[in-house]
């Protein structure tokens, strides 16, 4: 009786892996069971430490790929780059004019301003980007909606207070 049971047990796991397997009809049979593997119950019951970092692999890969893309750049270059120096070579060169006068000159504190003004609205549209795709995902009826609407608004109406301050104080005249 035991053994009937055992083997009716046996072939139901069979039977539902072979319909699991039918989810993937296009794929091979290795693909498909790597698909379809489910793994062991030690694996879902971690320790909640490391159940919240595990998110942070993939950003992990990604910074470690930077920063070896980036000294992998400056070795290579190292590497196969001219050797070469020489009074023209080694001669500053602006936009295709060559250079006159000290290189040392001075500009006035106003380009660095409006570079720095440039920077905080850049910033701004990149804060809302994802503010967007939030809002838009948003169940229209729920309060969330409102929340994030003000909140949004806020962050607007502090940056064309911070614009208008900046335009009073003549920031934006060059004259």
């Amino acid at each position: 009786m035991q053994q009937v049971a055992e083997e009716s047990r046996k072939a139901e796991e069979q039977e539902s892996r072979s319909k699991e397997l039918d989810h993937f009809p296009d794929l091979p049979l290795s693909c498909s069971l790597a698909l379809s593997f489910t793994p062991p119950q030690s694996f879902h019951t971690l320790s909640p430490v490391s159940d919240n970092f595990s998110h942070y692999g993939p950003i992990g890969i990604l910074l470690l790929m930077a920063v070896l893309f980036g000294v992998g750049n400056v070795i290579v270059s190292t590497i196969l780059g001219p050797r070469r120096q020489g009074k023209i070579k080694g001669m500053p060169y602006e936009s295709g004019v060559n250079p006159f006068g000290d290189t040392r000159r001075r500009f006035n504190v106003r380009f660095y301003i409006v570079a720095m003004t440039f920077l905080v609205f850049d910033v701004e549209i990149v804060f809302l980007y994802p503010w967007a795709i939030v809002f838009r995902n948003l169940d229209p009826a729920s309060d969330l909606r409102l929340l994030f609407l003000g909140r949004v608004l806020f962050f607007i109406l502090t940056t064309v207070v911070a614009f208008l301050y900046a335009w009073r104080r003549g920031v934006f005249r060059y004259d």
